[in-house]
């Protein structure tokens, strides 16, 4: 307990301070997600088949370069080695997507990783060009199959929905960013063995190339044995066993079927994909005129390697930057919002004349995609259940692979057609390159594709938009007030601490409201469901997230847009937990509905009462262990928003604690408050 206030407090300290102090709080939130074993396993899992898959690329190229003598063969390389692992993503994925949602996940991952380890041991013993290119195709096709299993898995491993984001965000550093770095030094460290045992003579290049493709299967023999030893949780399923064998009764067309109509039919998915395609188009379009754009710039190479640095500088921003926006702005409405300004800024890009502000625009368009792609990824994890997630993932990944590969070859053949013009300004001629124009067809595309996708996905039209987005640039909530939530086992507990903390914010010159009473809600709870004769266990949770959503529409909203501190006992935690440990529903169903209730409002700061666990009224103490046991995961795995606070001892001393604990942290809020409301 200790242990988890010394990580909490500069963690809320942070909603308030500086940006140094925001930098911890990222860091508690994303060791709150590693504290979670079968995700850290999981992510090291991703680690080696990252390291396999960004070392194979260099290991394959550099094994056909020996195998074949020819310039022109040699210098074909490379696009042969990711052309033949790109196509069957667009082949294929689907294919995948509907494995991962029929068949068990971790036997799908551990039979694509052994394939994939076979596959580059053979490459290594055959020694055949042509052999290499159809095995180099197998493996595409097996990460094809690998990659929906993985990634709809990940939720499942998770204790909160909210932590999809921090899930997703250490799974992109690791692919790109870790894993990127330890491929390449290893293939270095590979290549330089020659020269560091100072051998010579023989068919050295050969040997060493084979050695890293052997080395590369190694890996993916290597993940497979985790996957099958060490994580039994990926075989877990939130499904129930109803739907389970609806699917496994119905055939693979059918599943397929059924995926391609639940993406056309559910709102939130469609624009999902729409937005993709939006921002896989725009990109397919910066990559094919890159080349040519930094000729325009009266630059050569090191124009080019720039414009690059520049991007993917802009995208580490973005995906960084992404959760504290997500905080102000909802996913739905952030995902199109980032991809309309990705096409803005692309639109900029197109009309830069000098370089120094190509490179701005352009890492400004890296980071609005690096904020959508990261978001677009949590919403799948977060919104889309279990049973359809695979699907949506491989359909994501078809997509990317489609939209990018045709946007990309697509524009050079526009380059082409529309070729260099002179156009008169001022009676001074001037030379437009074709990539300026194919850049703003682009842009036009991402900003009427993030258009559509934003009217689909918006959930909250009744809120401006603009206003809620600069709020969220400005780093401040659209909401003026404040939400604290006193959450515990009992209910005696959290009424009397709610009174006392409201009292001793209102003796700090706050103004506060004491937001619900949990006895009266209980009663009308009661009466709902005597009146309306409703026994069943889903019924029942309905008619108590009515009754949340209720308070939170008439008192809690209005005081939070007024600008007053809101304290409210047993919020949402306390509820949950109870309602967890008596009922047959699980634990992330329930946190759907009451995203869904309170329009996904969170408390700015819970305080949970933790005290040992006593008899309680009519309710055994393996009741009050459970339930104290849920609170506990609660705080643990999102330390930025709790604050654990002993309750052991008389109400005085309790109320102290909490005091003592809550007040500092609001000693600036009679400031705060006039300037939030500016």
């Amino acid at each position: 307990m200790t242990e988890i206030q010394d990580a909490d407090t500069p963690a809320t300290e942070a909603g308030q301070a500086g940006q140094a102090q925001s930098s911890v709080s990222t860091v508690h939130r994303l060791r709150s997600v590693l504290a979670i074993r079968p995700f850290r396993r999981l992510w090291l899992v991703t680690y080696l088949c990252s390291v396999g898959d960004w070392l194979s690329l260099l290991a394959l190229t550099g094994l056909v370069s020996t195998m074949m003598k020819s310039y022109e063969w040699q210098s074909f390389a490379l696009p042969l080695v990711v052309l033949t692992q790109l196509l069957p993503g667009i082949l294929f994925a689907p294919i995948g997507g509907v494995l991962a949602d029929k068949f068990d996940r971790r036997k799908v991952m551990v039979v694509c990783d052994i394939l994939r380890g076979s596959l580059f041991i053979s490459i290594a013993l055959v020694g055949s060009p042509i052999w290499l290119f159809i095995a180099n195709f197998l493996v595409g096709c097996c990460a094809m199959l690998w990659i929906p299993a993985k990634e709809s898995a990940v939720p499942n491993l998770l204790r909160r929905p909210d932590q999809v984001e921090s899930a997703n965000q250490l799974g992109l550093v690791m692919t790109y960013g870790i894993s990127t770095i330890s491929g390449f030094g290893l293939y270095s460290l590979i290549s330089g063995i020659p020269a560091y045992l100072n051998l010579q003579g023989g068919n050295l290049e050969f040997n060493i190339a084979t050695i890293a493709v052997v080395i590369n299967g190694l890996l993916y023999f290597t993940s497979a044995i985790l996957v099958a030893t060490r994580l039994p949780e990926l075989s877990g399923r939130v499904s129930s066993a109803r739907r389970k064998d609806d699917e496994d009764k119905a055939g693979f067309g059918a599943m397929l079927r059924e995926g391609l109509r639940f993406a056309g039919k559910t709102p939130l998915v469609r624009g999902l994909l729409i937005g993709m395609v939006g921002a896989f188009a725009a990109a397919g379009v910066v990559i094919g005129t890159a080349k040519t754009y930094a000729s325009s710039l009266l630059g050569g190479a090191s124009t080019f390697g720039l414009l690059f640095v520049a991007v993917f500088l802009g995208l580490a921003v973005g995906m960084a930057t992404a959760p504290r926006l997500a905080q102000r702005l909802a996913y739905n409405r952030l995902f199109g919002v980032t991809i309309v300004l990705a096409g803005i800024s692309l639109a900029l890009v197109a009309l830069a004349p000098h370089l120094w502000l190509a490179l701005l625009t352009v890492a400004l368009v890296g980071a609005c995609a690096g904020v959508a792609f990261l978001t677009g990824l949590t919403i799948v994890g977060s919104q889309v259940q279990d049973d359809m997630r695979g699907r949506t993932v491989a359909l994501i990944q078809t997509l990317l692979k489609v939209v990018l590969f045709g946007a990309s070859g697509g524009a050079p053949l526009l380059l082409t057609l529309l070729q260099k013009r002179q156009i008169s300004v001022f009676g001074h001629p001037m030379e437009v390159d074709a990539s300026r124009p194919v850049m703003l067809g682009g842009a036009v595309i991402a900003i009427v594709l993030g258009l559509v996708a934003y009217r689909q996905m918006d959930d909250r039209r009744e809120e401006p938009v603009l206003s809620s987005l600069f709020a969220a640039i400005r780093g401040r909530r659209h909401t003026k007030g404040m939400l604290i939530a006193v959450e515990g086992d009992t209910r005696e507990d959290t009424s009397v601490q709610a009174r006392r903390l409201a009292a001793a914010l209102r003796a700090e010159g706050l103004e506060v409201l004491l937001a619900a009473d949990p006895e009266h809600d209980e009663r009308r709870l009661r009466t709902m469901l005597s009146s309306a004769e409703l026994a069943g266990v889903r019924a029942q949770a309905l008619v108590a997230a009515a009754v949340r959503a209720d308070v939170v529409e008439r008192q809690v909203r209005p005081a939070l847009d007024s600008g007053a501190v809101v304290v409210m006992e047993r919020y949402v935690d306390s509820p949950l937990a109870h309602f967890t440990a008596t009922s047959s529903l699980e634990h992330q169903e329930l946190e759907g509905l009451v995203d869904w209730a309170t329009g996904r409002l969170r408390p700015d700061l819970t305080i949970l009462l933790d005290r040992p666990v006593v008899d309680g009224k009519g309710i055994g103490p393996e009741h009050h262990w459970r339930v104290q046991r849920l609170l506990s995961e609660m705080a643990a795995s999102d330390p930025d928003r709790y604050l654990v606070v002993e309750a052991e001892g008389d109400t005085d001393e309790v109320a102290d604690r909490v005091r003592a604990a809550v007040v500092p942290l609001l000693a600036g809020r009679r400031r705060a408050v006039p300037e939030a409301a500016v």
